[in-house]
């Protein structure tokens, strides 16, 4: 039974962070600045959730649009998730301009307009999504496309007076340095009083992994009303600034670790919360001694100045491309009697930490423990890295031959031959060097691989009972460097590059290595700092030739659907094959007479928070590919996700009862 005392807590917390949120309305793509993917309405219960239906369609790009400029390509790969004020959805389409339409019927109110009627300007991706800003009867939607930071008056999508050099109402993002690309950020600003905080990295950085020169991707913040440039927190410490020292001398010309995720912000403190990620050379840092402030890190900035408060390194040289890429969550939650304001920081390596967020002070100890060190000539690995003690991981930490499959003797036999060749070893075990050796070591097999088991959809929580959904993929790399050959490299080892020198991850029979789950969703009970419950995500392949006669249980399938949690229920999708960087389902390559593929599936769930027991499914048009959202429109709470794959035409779907 709930102590009832702890119950009206979080309950108030809950109301106190979401006080400038009206309730039925999703005001940020993360569902609000603390970025907790929650809501808490409950229209939609235990009782009613079958009886949900898909009640209108909205496509990624109109397709006006596409005839008006045929050779225009459309990715499948619709990250948006849409905002909802005052009965208007507002979220970046399948190119990446901001459209708004009706919240009860999908019907379009305004389309934003490109800059110019070409085809170059026209072109480009989705984000996943777009932040409010008003100012009594001044409203705005500010988000990021291509290189500029765009402003757009809320009732009718036409650039905001005022903003931009010459009232464009876009600014230029692209940085000032040489070994700069193109400015590209997949999510979105977030704002914080009148300030607008942006990220992003830029596409020149490291060129291929085999140089150590590249521009550094600093956090700025920009003026909401103007746009001017107000601060640039440098993510590599330049000389005299703090972490300076951490890089060995090479601070100078070392770059990347940008935050290509999402942002979180406590509005009463002025915080806003940044992800940073893998530094230059990410599985060779030889060039680059020292534990690389700010590399994998969770930053803590004023947003009024971009002053660091505080920060937390959760890898120290890394050598994995562990991003902290996770969006930061803040709630509130009771730990020993003690309320905490916490920040909850998922990353790639299956770990969440878990912050007082104003302090940055531990919620729970976190251990420096010895871990194995490089035998790569030139490179020198941190002889610790942190491990918090609580809660435990969300998904598989390291290889062992334990861990491989072993459904069959047969599969097992296979999975044990297709690592003769590799290293396999705990969590943080380095990349291995392919220097020709007798002992025929071609690499290193690492769980979580090189996108993670946390990623951008990892994370949703609830306040009110102070659980973190933690949704997670098990997909291992194969690490491995060798010297550099190429003329232009600067970099002294790095990973081979060319088909016939990779080492790809082994798939025994075109299943994966490891043992299931796949994907799963984990619930962590933060007010104890506990496991609550753990179960795999979709069928995954149970129906591979090899594995249907087993008659097993789902094994998760290896994607990243984000979440979304409410007042009564879980929702998750099981992702889709447009999403990059994530596997494809395959059958059995030795048998061509054999089906060669299980399909993602297009399954959309209902799970019971508690226990995580499936409540409800149905099968959308395609798979999600964006983080789902719900609201309140005239007495009825719909839930819209964007789907999309391979084939299929992207677009947003909205669900509500009859």
């Amino acid at each position: 039974m709930r102590n009832p005392v702890l119950t009206f807590l979080a309950v108030m917390g809950a109301a106190a962070s979401a006080a400038a949120q009206p309730p039925g309305e999703w005001r940020y793509f993360g569902g609000d600045e603390a970025f907790t993917r929650y809501s808490p309405l409950d229209r939609i219960d235990h009782e009613n959730v079958a009886d949900l239906e898909i009640v209108w369609r909205r496509p990624g790009l109109d397709p006006a649009v596409q005839e008006a400029f045929p050779d225009l390509r459309v990715n499948a790969y619709l990250r948006s998730t849409p905002v909802m004020i005052d009965g208007v959805l507002y979220a970046p389409n399948s190119v990446g301009l901001l459209e708004a339409f009706d919240a009860g019927t999908g019907e379009t109110v305004w389309r934003q307009a490109p800059f110019a009627a070409t085809l170059e300007e026209v072109a480009g991706r989705s984000t996943r999504g777009a932040a409010w800003w008003a100012d009594g009867s001044v409203r705005r939607l500010l988000f990021v496309r291509g290189g500029h930071l765009y402003s757009v008056d809320a009732r009718t999508g036409r650039p905001a007076p005022g903003f931009g050099l010459a009232d464009q109402g876009r600014v230029d993002l692209r940085w000032d340095h040489p070994l700069a690309g193109d400015f590209d950020w997949s999510a979105g600003p977030i704002v914080v009083g009148d300030v607008v905080v942006v990220a992003g990295i830029t596409g020149g950085a490291g060129d291929g992994g085999i140089v150590r020169e590249a521009a550094p991707e600093d956090v700025r913040g920009f003026d909401v009303r103007t746009g001017e440039l107000l601060w640039t927190f440098h993510v590599v410490p330049r000389d005299g600034e703090f972490g300076a020292d951490t890089w060995g001398g090479a601070a100078a010309w070392s770059g990347d670790l940008g935050s290509w995720c999402c942002l979180a912000a406590d509005e009463a403190l002025g915080h806003v919360y940044v992800p940073l990620s893998a530094p230059t050379g990410m599985v060779y840092g030889g060039h680059r001694p020292g534990d690389n402030l700010f590399s994998d890190s969770l930053v803590a900035l004023d947003a009024a100045t971009g002053e660091r408060v505080w920060h937390f390194q959760m890898v120290h040289h890394d050598v994995w491309e562990y991003d902290t890429v996770g969006p930061p969550t803040l709630g509130d939650i009771t730990v020993d009697g003690r309320r905490i304001r916490a920040v909850m920081q998922p990353s790639k390596t299956a770990f969440l930490y878990v912050f007082d967020r104003e302090t940055g002070e531990p919620v729970w100890p976190i251990e420096e423990r010895a871990v194995p060190q490089s035998i790569v000539p030139g490179e020198t690995t941190s002889p610790t890295q942190p491990f918090p003690t609580k809660p435990p991981p969300f998904d598989r930490q390291g290889v062992t031959d334990d861990d491989l499959i072993d459904f069959t003797p047969e599969l097992r036999a296979a999975a044990l031959e297709a690592v003769e060749s590799l290293v396999l070893g705990p969590l943080f075990t380095p990349p291995w060097p392919r220097t020709g050796a007798p002992d025929g070591k071609v690499g290193t097999l690492t769980a979580p691989g090189g996108w993670g088991a946390g990623n951008w959809h990892t994370g949703a929580f609830d306040p009110e009972t102070g659980i973190y959904y933690a949704v997670s993929h098990t997909m291992p790399t194969v690490w491995s460097v060798a010297p550099t050959t190429d003329e232009d490299a600067t970099l002294a080892w790095a990973t081979p590059r060319g088909d016939e020198l990779r080492v790809p991850t082994p798939r025994p029979h075109g299943l994966p290595i490891t043992k299931p789950p796949y994907g799963r969703i984990t619930a962590l009970d933060l007010n104890r700092g506990e496991l609550a419950w753990m179960a795999p995500n979709g069928d995954g392949p149970r129906n591979h030739p090899r594995l249907r006669h087993l008659d097993l249980p789902p094994l998760g399938i290896p994607n990243r659907p984000a979440p979304l949690v409410t007042g009564s229920l879980l929702f998750l999708g099981e992702g889709s094959d447009a999403i990059i960087g994530t596997q494809r389902g395959e059958g059995d390559p030795s048998d061509p007479e054999q089906d060669q593929s299980w399909r993602w599936g297009r399954k959309f769930r209902a799970w019971d928070k508690a226990t995580g027991a499936v409540v409800w499914e149905t099968e959308l048009p395609a798979g999600t590919t964006g983080g789902p959202m719900t609201y309140l429109h005239e007495g009825r709470q719909y839930i819209v996700v964007a789907v999309g794959a391979r084939g299929e035409v992207p677009e947003w779907v909205a669900l509500a009862l009859p």
